[in-house]
């Protein structure tokens, strides 16, 4: 039997691949093909909606397994057909991993086949029936047949594609096969508009989850629940565009008590969050309207990140209160002039004391707008909180000239001191969309001319297309900000340009919460090594005062980065502090 995947997939682009033509020749990689991005939890009703969608299923929604691989067989020179001689049990496995509508096409091999196609855990995507035009009717009569029709157990199932407005009855009926037929992970996204259709209440009948993404949906009205519904098994929940009611999050997070990682994206009324609970690991919250988070009881909480906050009414700012976080590693990304962090009810910007100091975070990354002297004015309260910091990640967020903003230069920063953590404890520093602006170059060189400990260094500028500045000019800058390290350690830094988007990519949910990374903000910019180019005018150093020009003919590694890849000019690593 020869099985082959629905749909043909592009083949691999070469340019991201250390294996592809350009990396032979030398030659600089293509530019990567434009992606349209949404505003962070965009949700207006001319067109952006179909945006937002998309980012939420490249970026947040977790990736359909098995979307890539191919499978086949070649005729064997004796004609025996050695796959049919394999276990029912080992069959099952591969007609699982297939797309559905081959799946569901080896049952008409022999009788044999359709009992391993019954007996086969079902794996579906609607986005992948085909030739069924997607958000056609046709795709939900497809979807509807085929969850009829197997027997389960159900997977995986992502259904993305349907416009469910007005398929209230045969959105029930879905639900209720899942439940009956136990499906493991399940992704509903909405096809918009409206943006408002209600989820069955009976979404939380499905004992049997393990993961649940819900996008672009009402939420069920969970006050109604009975008592003792819950799901039992759920270990990631992603909640993208949803409209909910206060107190509708703490009550999953309550009914679901192996829950380890929380996603949300694009609420736009006013999160209040409570977070208790004796498993959770991660939350990520991005591209919403965050009133306040209090961390009540978190034994488990190892990750918190708050990314792109959209502002609340009347410029409140955001509260952020931890309490009960022992094991609370990484937080970001901050913005000093919209979030005020508490620590057992003690406001960050008071004089810092061992009751004000949550002494387990090792990583903190923080948006500050360098031109803005109330930002400027909060990042060493910030770094007091955390005492034993290790990495410290930096986004230069823009902002209109302010006056007096040139003030905040070197001496402000001198007058201000260095914090012990910048002195004693930070081994990795990062500092993104540099534009070579005086409160930028004033912050670096007082962090290098302070950092004793400091392994490893990475700035990034920004994109001039967006913000127009003289990338060669702030490269110097960012040299000679640099030169006078006070690291007794063999610092290594790299400079690199942008060719991303303004401000960086979109979060993404996935790199969030990989633990194949101990760094969830280095891994997040670090794995978009396509969107970053190194500047043609930069050089090796192995000294601050002897330098050689090497071309970059095989990728680099870099713990900072990920990969230098190879044809896109000179990379600048420097080891300050040793002439080897």
């Amino acid at each position: 039997m020869a099985a082959r995947r629905g749909p043909k997939s592009r083949k691999p682009s070469q340019s991201g691949s250390p294996a592809g033509p350009w990396y032979m020749t030398g030659q600089r990689p293509p530019a990567p093909e434009p992606v349209a991005y949404a505003q962070h939890g965009s949700c207006d009703l001319d067109g952006s909606t179909e945006r937002l969608r998309t980012y939420i299923r490249a970026e947040l929604l977790p990736a359909f397994p098995f979307k890539d691989a191919r499978f086949a067989s070649l005729p064997s020179s004796d004609g025996v057909d050695r796959i049919s001689l394999l276990p029912d049990e080992l069959l099952s496995n591969i007609v699982s991993r297939l797309y559905v509508t081959e799946a569901a096409g080896t049952a008409l091999l022999a009788s044999r086949w359709r009992r391993v196609w019954h007996s086969a855990p079902l794996v579906l995507s609607d986005a992948y029936i085909s030739p069924i035009r997607r958000g056609s009717r046709s795709t939900a009569a497809a979807v509807s047949y085929i969850l009829e029709a197997h027997p389960g157990p159900f997977r995986c199932v992502h259904l993305v594609s349907s416009r469910m407005g007005s398929r209230q009855a045969q959105l029930a009926r879905w639900i209720e096969l899942l439940a009956a037929k136990g499906v493991q992970e399940l992704v509903l996204v909405n096809r918009p508009l409206p943006l408002d259709v209600p989820l069955p209440a009976t979404l939380f009948g499905i004992t049997t989850l393990t993961r649940l993404y819900i996008s672009l949906w009402k939420f069920p009205d969970v006050a109604r629940l009975p008592r003792g519904t819950s799901f039992p098994h759920l270990l990631e929940l992603g909640i993208c565009s949803v409209v909910m009611e206060d107190g509708d999050i703490e009550t999953v997070v309550a009914r679901s008590p192996v829950l380890e990682i929380l996603n949300i994206q694009g609420s736009n009324n006013g999160l209040r969050l409570r977070l208790v609970s004796q498993s959770i690991r991660c939350v990520q919250i991005c591209g919403s309207v965050l009133e306040n988070i209090t961390v009540v009881k978190a034994p488990q909480l190892d990750r918190l990140i708050l990314e792109a906050p959209r502002g609340n009414t009347g410029g409140l700012c955001t509260r952020i209160i931890i309490g009960d976080a022992p094991k609370l590693h990484a937080l970001g990304i901050l913005k000093p002039g919209n979030h005020i962090v508490e620590t057992r009810g003690i406001v960050s910007g008071i004089k810092a004391s061992p009751t004000t100091m949550v002494t387990s975070v090792k990583t903190l990354s923080l948006n500050v707008r360098f031109g803005n002297r109330d930002d400027v004015k909060m990042v060493p309260s910030f770094l007091r909180c955390f005492p034993n910091l290790e990495k410290l990640h930096i986004i230069s967020g823009k902002c209109d000239f302010e006056a007096g903003s040139a003030r905040l230069n070197l001496k402000f920063w001198e007058s201000a001191r260095p914090t012990e953590n910048v002195k004693s404890c930070i081994k990795v520093f990062s500092f993104r969309e540099f534009r070579g602006e005086i409160g930028e170059v004033a912050f670096i060189k007082f962090f290098f001319r302070n950092a004793r400990v400091l392994e490893n260094a990475s700035i990034v500028t920004a994109n001039p297309s967006f913000t127009p500045f003289c990338t060669n000019e702030a490269f110097s800058k960012a040299s000679k900000a640099s030169d006078k390290a006070a690291s007794k350690s063999d610092l290594h830094m790299v400079l690199l340009g942008s060719t991303g988007p303004d401000g960086g990519r979109l979060w993404s949910f996935r790199k969030g919460a990989d633990y194949t990374f101990d760094d969830p903000f280095l891994s997040s910019a670090g794995a978009r090594q396509e969107n970053w180019r190194v500047n043609p005018a930069i050089y090796v150093a192995v000294s601050a005062s002897f330098a050689i020009r090497v071309p970059t003919l095989v990728a680099l590694p870099c713990e900072l980065c990920g990969y230098l890849w190879p044809g896109v000019g000179y990379v600048r690593i420097r080891n300050i502090n040793t002439m080897e």
